[in-house]
């Protein structure tokens, strides 16, 4: 017998759970992609993700996913040779400063493990840089696979009069915690649809600075990459903003989303409830780990864990990955970028999610460890709940 029937739970970090508010939205006909109600939804979208990421910055759409928008960011900045330093807090970092090394460009890192990237060693390695070869530091605010998260206004504020521009990848991260990129500083801004977004997978969005913009064109940009017509595109140039045809259904749920996380819930309220739920699991965890110190949070300084997916080290955990989607109809990430990949997971709390999802996924959890004798601390779910119940 199984339990896994009714509402599946998905806890993997991306595609998020999809309100099916916003599944309805996107389930209708294209209308005439040359008419004004199509160019209208566009500029309305656009908008909105301005006021989500903070910025009145540039804004360029691609049809892809987050290593879209790596290669469009890289293929706008930096020609053959130029240097970058990425700052590395997990497996995401890695990849990232792979993709631009495999485009000609220069990769530095600075490799931090699962942790915060530190400001003093990065203000350290700008200081020797008085050539100002550097032309950008790259960071991710959140890396996915270690669930670390990143103090970006701290970074800024560490480079301070090298001429680098600060690039950070938001994909895990907008939506899920603050973002205020002009505030902040930040010259270019990743993001996609797939997490806190909520929406469906297959688009994503560079911000990007005057001070970027003025780098122009490189021996890399391609006419499809060029984020220059796309920022410029207007009412009666829908085709500018997607390099031709629109994802029309992607912005109707876009567009929907969007007025969720925005106009209904509010962005603050937004950060709080998903604090508030990875704090439910960090405490779930701590007392599972209690019992057994093989079980422990990836990520050490509770400053530096991410509000929307925790990873950890878990004996036996793609048994029980395997098992409580099988009997609980329940789906939890993969340890990547683990060490021992076979023994660690991640939960995903981002986008769509609420303290009963949470819940559930503690618990089916709990279940497998029981039914697979992995050792674990007695009280998780009254510690996650008691995380819960404390006051916003």
């Amino acid at each position: 017998m199984s339990l896994a029937t009714g509402h599946p739970l998905i806890a993997i970090p991306g595609p998020s759970p999809v309100p099916d508010r916003v599944l309805r939205a996107a389930h209708r006909a294209s209308p005439d992609i040359y008419g004004y109600e199509l160019a209208d939804l566009n500029l309305r979208v656009m908008a909105q993700l301005k006021r989500l990421a903070g910025s009145a910055a540039h804004l360029a759409p691609y049809i892809g996913n987050g290593h879209g928008a790596w290669e469009a960011v890289g293929a706008n900045l930096f020609a053959p040779g130029d240097r970058v330093l990425v700052l590395i807090s997990g497996h995401f970092g890695h990849s990232w400063a792979g993709q631009m090394a495999a485009m000609g460009i220069a990769v530095e890192t600075l490799d931090f493990g699962p942790a915060a990237a530190a400001p003093e060693r990065l203000a350290a390695r700008l200081a020797e840089d008085r050539e100002g070869l550097i032309r950008a530091v790259l960071i991710c605010q959140i890396d996915t696979a270690s669930g670390c998260l990143s103090d970006i206004p701290a970074i800024r504020a560490a480079m301070a009069d090298h001429p680098a521009l600060l690039v950070v990848d938001a994909v895990a991260a907008l939506g899920c915690v603050p973002m205020m990129m002009d505030d902040w500083g930040v010259d270019v801004l990743i993001a996609a649809s797939q997490k806190g977004l909520m929406s469906l997978p297959g688009t994503a969005f560079v911000w990007f600075s005057e001070r970027a913009a003025a780098r122009g064109r490189t021996a890399l940009t391609t006419p499809y990459w060029d984020w220059h017509p796309r920022a410029a595109a207007d009412r009666d140039s829908l085709w500018r903003f997607w390099g031709g045809t629109p994802p029309v259904q992607q912005l109707f749920a876009l567009d929907e989303a969007l007025r969720i996380l925005l106009d209904e819930e509010g962005l603050c309220a937004v950060w709080a409830r998903h604090a508030a739920l990875a704090r439910a699991v960090w405490a779930a965890v701590d007392t599972w780990g209690a019992g057994n110190p093989d079980i422990r949070l990836t990520v050490a300084d509770p400053a530096a864990r991410a509000a929307s997916v925790t990873a950890l080290s878990l004996p036996g955990a793609d048994a029980l990955r395997g098992w409580v989607s099988l009997h609980c109809g329940v789906t939890l990430g993969i340890g990547l970028g683990a060490q021992n990949a076979a023994n660690a997971l991640r939960i995903a709390h981002m986008g769509h999610a609420n303290a009963a999802m949470v819940l559930g996924v503690l618990g089916a959890m709990q279940a497998g460890m029981v039914a697979l004798d992995i050792p674990h601390g007695s009280g998780a779910l009254d510690a996650a709940a008691a995380a819960l119940a404390e006051p916003a």
